[in-house]
């Protein structure tokens, strides 16, 4: 009676999927509701990141203003032909309604900086290795740059006392 997996039948008893059906269905929702709205938080944080001085934004509250200064987590907007300033967080920006280069007139969208274009999408360890790596190489460039202006220097003194004999 309290069993909803087995029904009896004329020729027996016999398994239920129906139940089965209902519960991968509904985990199935559950994933698309969840990898939807986590495509939509990496896009709006792309936006919010991308902020530049120029831009004309509407904030969550409705405000549209061009941005004037920006910090790490606040940015100043310009509101109305009085030039009100109002300092906002970053994640108060619901669109950027105008970028600063269609502004300008040259209608291209900046390119990425070559880091940004040659990084490749790793994890925090793999990217904790590739920064440790360049600060090797950078150390390494440092001290021969060192090295060979000392050997030019050396080279250069003993020009000099060569001369002055």
């Amino acid at each position: 009676m309290g069993n909803y997996f087995l029904t009896d039948t004329a020729g027996g008893s016999s398994f239920s999927w129906s139940p089965i059906i209902m519960i991968v269905l509904l985990i199935g929702v559950f994933y698309l509701m969840y990898r939807s709205n986590k495509k939509q938080e990496k896009e709006t944080s792309q936006m919010r990141n991308s902020l530049e001085i120029g831009d004309e934004i509407t904030t969550i509250g409705g405000i549209i203003g061009e941005i004037v200064r920006i910090k790490e987590e606040t940015i100043t907007i310009e509101t109305g032909k009085d030039r009100t300033k109002i300092r906002i967080l970053r994640s108060a920006v619901r669109s950027v309604d105008v970028h600063a280069y269609e502004k300008r007139g040259d209608g291209k969208k900046p390119e990425p900086s070559v880091d940004e274009a040659a990084s490749p999408k790793v994890g925090f360890f793999k990217k904790k290795k590739i920064k440790d790596k360049e600060a090797t190489e950078n150390a390494n460039n440092v001290e021969e740059n060192a090295a060979s202006e000392a050997t030019e220097n050396n080279e250069g003194s003993s020009e000099n006392n060569e001369t002055a004999e």
